[in-house]
Formats: C-alpha cells, structure tokens, sequence
C-alpha cells in the first residue's frame, strides 16, 4: 500500500522522503543494465532499506519501484530471462521420512512435548521433505523472515510434527478489522503478527491431539527464539497452516 503524506511517502512501513525518492532516480540512472532485483538490492543498500535481521527488503523496494513506475517517476528495465534454473525446491523422498509405525496412546504417554528449532542444512531438508510428504498443500519455499520447528517427545525419536513461522501478510482483511489498526498503525507495527504457514501432524494415532501444549509453546518459543533468529518480537499468531 503506497500513500501521500506532506511530500512524502509511505510503502511497507517506511516514509520515503522526496530526496530519497530522488535518489532512486539517480540510482536507475546510474545502472541502466541491472536487472529489477539487482536494482532492488542496490536501492536497499544505499537507503538502508532492511529486514529486522539485516538482510535487504527486496520484495518490497520492487513493489516501491513498481508503484513509482505506473505513476510516470521512472521507468524499469525489462524483466531479464532468468538463465538460471534452480533446482533448490526439487524434494526426493528418502527413508527417513517414510510411514512409520502408527503412533497410539494419549499425549501423557509421549511428555514431555517441544519444540526443536531448526537451522541446519541436514534439519532444513529433513523438514521440507516431511512437510512435502505429509501436508495436504506440500511444501512452498517461505518468503521474508521465516523459522521452522519440529514438534518433539521425550520417548521417541522421530518427530510429532512440524510448524513454520513466518512474518505477517502485509494486508488481511479480516485479520485488519479484528484489530482495528489503521494503515498507519499496520505499517509501524506489523512486525507484533506472525503467522504459523505450515502445520504438519505426524501424530495419527494419538486418541487427543497436543494442540494446546504446541499452542502455548509455540507462543513462548516465538517470543524467544525469533527474536534472536530474526529479530522479531511477536504478539499476535495467526494460523494459516
């Protein structure tokens, strides 16, 4: 959402000043032949346009430089080929995630539950291939600050789960009018609302399901542990899972 406010304007929570705005001229003009997300990047750089962990908001300058070109202010590069195929999403299923024995009992016989945060290449992969295996939807690489966890017991080594965090949608309407925020509000506080994008249950057997112990888990775990992976300090989780 892009709007005028005293010669400024405000895209993905941020003001952008007109010298500033002015600076993205001078950048498209200095660097006629990079592509739309090497231009991006290279805005992101020179007004220090980030993600609360430091990387480049990328997604959004392309939505600034988008808006700026359908009002006359610039005009873009054509969008190059990519020449590249990447193969990073291809999932093959391998035996660690094959069906295992039925899980049977309550949730007691299987205590403690938790959560396991996930940050190695080795546990990123075993994730997506359990998500890609047993979600209804597969797996779909996360966009923007993300965090997985996998959902553990103490009596059993493979997972109960897994969860996805990631951060909040910039626009939903029913999500918007039970806050009651204005665009304003949203823009400045967005960072509060996280959102819980994949939830694959692993526990079939289980006569009840741990849903409340994961729930109040993953509130406790997302006040901790994104803060320190991608620094965000959530208040509200919304469940698109």
């Amino acid at each position: 959402m892009t709007k005028q406010y005293d010669n400024q304007v405000l895209v993905s929570g941020r003001y952008f000043t007109e010298q500033e705005l002015q600076d993205v001229k001078e950048i498209i003009r200095m660097f006629p032949k990079l592509s739309l997300t090497e231009l991006a990047n290279t805005v992101c750089e020179n007004l220090d346009w980030v993600t609360p962990n430091c990387r480049n908001k990328t997604a959004s300058c392309l939505q600034l430089l988008k808006k700026l070109e359908e009002k006359g202010s610039i005009t873009l590069p054509a969008k190059q080929e990519d020449k590249i195929h990447d193969n990073r999403d291809r999932i093959e299923f391998g035996v660690h995630t094959r069906p295992a024995q039925l899980i049977e009992g309550s949730v007691s016989d299987f205590e403690p539950i938790g959560l396991e945060l996930v940050r190695s290449r080795d546990g990123i992969r075993l994730w997506n291939e359990y998500v890609h295996r047993y979600h209804t939807l597969g797996y779909k690489r996360p966009f923007g600050a993300h965090q997985r966890y996998f959902i553990t017991t103490g009596t059993r080594e493979k997972p109960l789960g897994c969860l996805l965090f990631a951060a909040a949608a910039w626009a939903l309407t029913a999500r918007d009018e039970w806050i009651g925020w204005t665009q304003i509000d949203r823009s400045l506080r967005l960072n509060l609302v996280v959102n819980n994008t994949r939830s694959s249950d692993l526990s079939l057997g289980l006569r009840k399901k741990p849903g409340q112990q994961i729930l109040i888990l993953s509130g406790k775990a997302n006040q901790e542990r994104l803060a320190e992976a991608i620094r965000l300090q959530p208040g509200i989780i919304g469940n698109f899972r």
